[in-house]
């Protein structure tokens, strides 16, 4: 029976779904610190030849996720908040430049659809409210509202029209989709406004791309995926 680990396999090359599948298994934990893998170990989870296995350890071992430890071996590195540091850095200008981008390309249609999903957004949020000032169940909710914002992004990065800058941003997300949504569910479970103080941020996003203000798109979604870091980064450590 295939690992949870063959199941991020997307449509890409060989080598791209490994690696998407390996930095998933790392970030969620199902690859431990310290844990040794080798070429041909991981070539049978995934089913796939161990050539492009090879390639895609070379790229982790560049974004500092494994370290070799023998011609065929290596293990799962151990990252230091130094290092995490550096990925978010990253992570946030990437998402900044998607914006600034899509405030260049984006169509009407493009930008009907994000206010579409955000109107689809606001009317789960009232219902969130109301149901936790009147004690009810959340979960089924924040999940509508989780798979709208989700969609929500995924439009952003096809209104910027640059598939190689949306591609390096999915490689360097600090956190995988399931491992940063788990997060912030437990977020929520523990703070019902959690990442509240932001939202209205998606609006005012929208209005700057149809401007056409790429500037301040930017500026927008940096200042958002920085507080979302921090916020996640911050409950890790509690």
């Amino acid at each position: 029976m295939p690992s949870e680990l063959s199941t991020h396999l997307a449509s890409e090359t060989l080598a791209d779904r490994a690696y998407r599948s390996i930095r998933a298994a790392v970030t969620t934990g199902e690859l431990r610190p310290g844990q040794k893998v080798t070429e041909r170990g991981l070539a049978e989870r995934l089913s796939v030849s161990p050539t492009p296995i090879r390639e895609a350890i070379r790229r982790l071992e560049q974004d500092g996720l494994l370290e070799r430890t023998g011609p065929r071996t290596v293990e799962v590195a151990q990252i230091g908040d130094g290092a995490i540091s550096d990925l978010a850095e990253v992570e946030v200008a990437l998402r900044g430049m998607v914006a600034r981008f899509a405030a260049r390309h984006a169509t009407r249609a493009h930008l009907d659809a994000l206010d579409s999903i955000l109107d689809e957004a606001d009317d789960l949020l009232i219902l969130l409210v109301q149901r936790h000032s009147n004690g009810e169940p959340l979960e089924r909710y924040v999940d509508q509202l989780l798979d709208a914002m989700q969609r929500f992004n995924d439009a952003l990065d096809a209104c910027a029209g640059n598939p190689v800058l949306v591609r390096l941003l999915d490689q360097a997300r600090v956190f995988s989709r399931p491992e940063r949504r788990a997060r912030i569910v437990e977020a929520i479970d523990h703070d019902p406004e959690f990442g509240r103080d932001r939202y209205d941020s998606h609006r005012a996003l929208v209005t700057a791309l149809r401007a056409g203000d790429g500037a301040e798109a930017e500026r927008l979604m940096t200042e958002d995926a920085r507080g979302g870091l921090a916020d996640l980064l911050a409950d890790e450590h509690r």
